[in-house]
């Protein structure tokens, strides 16, 4: 994958940054042992780490975490042969994105989008708007794709196939790019789908030049991941679809936008409703709530743009430090020799 000829990369961040030791529900930044000690000492105290065993088990833990991700661009790239080999899906229609996919009041607010004279007010008109965040829910897809999905997802997930965890916070989800589904499904769906309504919505964020992207699905089950701590994304938009199934309670809560994500001090709530999806800001600091019954499938993309991120990694808050990536990377790019931005243009930056 490739962006303007150019290949992507990761930030070095990704193995020191926002490790979450998910005992005590805390982020941290990880050199070695008596830098967590300094930095992070107090807060694990106050969240419950106050023995010399627990702190020890804290550090082999973070140790593990950091080795699972020097390790991830290998293991992700041999698990895609494999599965690409030997998984027979159940319902490969589902891997290549179709139009009848698409919700039709979805496929509505993008002809108003790439219409002449299409502006923010109008766009508005068609979503739902929750306080003054900037989040906005809409329809996506159907009901029928949805089933349709999460079928297929759990046939994968009872297969002998090896499975990716999406992310340090989940345990129990899919990779998509290890399905291969960026190609036929993912990129279609960013392109000519998603990047005409988030040009709208986020324009500072280069809404209307998102080139990479991260999805995965994460599932919520009372015997399984119950819920998801406050954190931020690592994209500049993030889509958030709920496939269903059946479920009590698990909504969604907002804090502020791009504070530490541990408290939530002020925060809103917001439901989860079948086959449609909410639009927020990566920055914006979020968390599930514990489901009380059922079972929950939801689909996340972190939308990314090149342009945005090459001046300020969101997740070290640093100018990125790049390194080797397998597929759309972390979404950085190097940058070109001859550039020297003279523009306020955000995606005429990367």
């Amino acid at each position: 994958n490739m962006s303007a000829g150019r290949p992507f990369r990761g930030c070095a961040c990704f193995f020191t940054d926002n490790i979450f030791v998910g005992r005590f529900g805390l982020h941290v930044r990880y050199r070695d042992g008596p830098q967590l000690r300094r930095d992070h000492g107090r807060a694990l105290r106050e969240r419950g780490c106050r023995s010399e065993e627990q702190f020890r088990e804290v550090l082999r833990e973070i140790e593990a975490e950091v080795q699972r991700r020097k390790q991830l661009i290998h293991q992700s790239v041999e698990r895609r042969a494999i599965i690409s080999e030997c998984y027979k899906p159940k319902h490969p229609e589902v891997y290549t994105l179709q139009e009848s996919f698409l919700a039709p009041e979805f496929l509505e607010i993008v002809r108003f989008c790439t219409s002449p004279g299409a502006d923010l007010q109008g766009l508005l008109r068609y979503l739902e708007s929750f306080s003054d965040k900037r989040i906005y829910r809409l329809p996506v897809f159907t009901e029928e794709f949805c089933q349709a999905f999460v079928d297929e997802l759990e046939n994968f997930e009872q297969s002998e196939m090896p499975k990716g965890r999406p992310n340090t916070m989940n345990n129990y989800g899919v990779l998509l790019n290890e399905l291969g589904m960026d190609e036929p499904f993912l990129t279609p769906l960013r392109e000519r789908f998603l990047r005409p309504i988030t040009a709208l919505l986020y324009p500072e964020l280069g809404g209307a030049c998102l080139d990479s992207h991260k999805a995965f699905v994460v599932k919520y089950s009372l015997h399984q991941d119950l819920d998801l701590s406050s954190h931020y994304d690592n994209a500049e938009v993030t889509l958030n679809v709920s496939l269903g199934k059946e479920f009590t309670e698990g909504n969604l809560y907002f804090g502020d936008f791009n504070q530490d994500p541990t408290p939530v001090p002020r925060y809103i709530e917001v439901e989860h409703v079948a086959a449609r999806g909410l639009l927020h800001r990566g920055g914006h600091i979020h968390g599930a709530l514990p489901i009380a019954s059922g079972e929950r499938w939801n689909l996340i993309v972190w939308l990314r743009s090149s342009a945005i991120r090459n001046q300020l990694c969101p997740m070290c808050n640093r100018k990125p430090e790049l390194v080797e990536a397998e597929g759309f990377g972390d979404g950085f790019t190097e940058p070109l020799p001859e550039e020297e931005p003279q523009t306020v243009d955000v995606c005429a930056l990367g």
